[in-house]
Formats: C-alpha cells, structure tokens, sequence
C-alpha cells in the first residue's frame, strides 16, 4: 500500500522550547522562499491549540476535501506549489478552543501524517507547539518511518529564551533527530525610515548556542513591520519586499537548506 508521503522527498520540523518566537512566521516565508527556488512544498501545522498558518497564507476560510487516498490539503495558489493542513481548517468556528487531552491530540496528529493527500512535494515543513511535549513525540514518532531531513530551531535573542531551546535541542538528541541549525528570530528592529537596525532584544544569544551545541547557525532573521503585515494580511513578503533586510536572511535560510539537500542527494 503506498503511502501519503511516498511522494514528499524532504520532511523538516520547525522547532522551539518557547512560545510566540515565530516558529509560524519562519515555517511560512521558508516555504514561500523555497517555492520561489521552483520547488514544491507543503505545510502539515501541528500547533493543535494556536493554528496560525492558515491565517498566515489568508485561506482561513477554506474547507477540507476527502478523496480516496484521505484528506486534500489546501492549495494557496492556482499552481498548487504550496499545500497546507492545520486544524484550522477543522474548526466549525475560528474562536473555537481545542480542549483536549493528550491522547485525541495524538490521535489526530497520527491522522495528519497518515491521511493527508500530499501528492508529489519537494518539502514538508511541520510547524510544532511550544516544548517538548506528547504531541512533539508523536510527531517524531509518526514521521520517523520517512526519515526526516532534521529540525531547524527557532529562538529570539533573549537568555530566557535561549535557555528554552537549548532544551529542545537536548529532545532532538534524545529522539534522534537530526539539527540542520539554529535561527535568531526577532534580531533587532529595522526602522522603516532609516533602515538602521535596532537591538531591541539584546543579540547574539542564537549563534551562541550554536556554537555551544556545535550546530549549525542558519542567520538572524530581525524585526521588520513589512514582514508583520505580510503575515497578517496573509502577502508574499519574499516577492513583494526583495530590499528588506528580513527578506535577505529568509532567502539565506532557504538556501542553506537547500545546499544540504543537494549534498544529501550527491
């Protein structure tokens, strides 16, 4: 019997052991980056209390679909190069809470990984909650068989912050997950006016840990008002906005992925 994600050919999980560090903002403008490259990708939100990405790409509206082989993602755009699923779009109403338990939360993440249409892509981004908790286990579990790329984590540039994630770094080696690196998100603030880059959050806490874990450091990606309203109002950044200083840092990140792709199919 073929799989769902026979035809997925890299799987990536965005990681973080702290809440409200982007983890959302990076998955999308990776996948918009990486589908500027040419290539095809998908979104699988496994954020079961907080779904943001489909706010993220404006397609909070959508219904999903049942075919044969299970659920049809959600297409973004009339050539189908970016393919989501969330919760979301499972709502009745968007201010409807997830009250869950852990086993239904397990039990419905096990669904997305099994009965989700995918068709063919060149990458599966998997946005995760906060922590290190059931549902992270279960994710890893469920996509262990397909032997995901790695997990890229995501802080800001704070101590506290980066204390959280040395955690999820400390869950990665526990459950043999590979890290492709690290990503300062919220590094400085860019004044829309004079283009100078403020250090609002301290800087440097990303690459340190980096360093420290002997990992990859992927860049700061910093505060940006354009990136904001990209996101709120569900725009491309990366095709509107190719002078931001925001827009350089994704379009690094992507290709850092991109290069370690090439290397493993070399």
């Amino acid at each position: 019997e073929r799989s769902n994600l026979a035809g997925v050919r890299h799987i990536l999980l965005v990681l973080s052991g702290k809440g409200g560090v982007g983890k959302s903002t990076i998955s999308t403008e990776l996948a918009l980056s990486l589908r500027h490259s040419g290539k095809k990708v998908g979104i699988l939100d496994v954020d079961l209390c907080g779904p943001s990405i489909p706010r993220m790409f404006s397609v909070q509206d959508n219904d999903v679909h049942q075919c044969d082989s299970g659920w049809v993602p959600v297409f973004v755009n009339q050539d189908k190069s970016i393919s989501l699923m969330s919760i979301g779009f499972l709502l009745e109403k968007p201010d409807d809470a997830v009250v869950w338990r852990g086993p239904k939360k397990n039990a419905l993440i096990k669904q997305f990984v099994a009965d989700v249409a995918w068709g063919d892509l060149d990458f599966l981004i998997v946005d995760t909650p906060p922590g290190t908790s059931d549902e992270h286990i279960s994710t890893v579990e469920a996509l262990r068989p397909y032997k995901p790329l790695g997990a890229i984590l995501v802080t800001t540039p704070q101590a506290v912050s980066v204390g959280d994630v040395r955690r999820e770094l400390t869950f990665c080696k526990k459950t043999g997950l590979r890290v492709l690196g690290i990503v300062e998100n919220m590094s400085g603030f860019v004044c829309p006016h004079c283009s100078e880059c403020t250090n609002i959050f301290s800087k440097g806490g990303g690459e340190e840990l980096a360093k420290h874990a002997g990992v990859p450091f992927l860049g700061c990606v910093p505060l940006d008002p354009q990136l904001s309203q990209s996101l709120e109002e569900g725009r491309d950044f990366i095709q509107e906005f190719p002078k931001s200083s925001a827009f350089s840092a994704l379009a690094c990140i992507a290709q850092q992925i991109l290069d370690v792709t090439s290397q493993q199919s070399s």
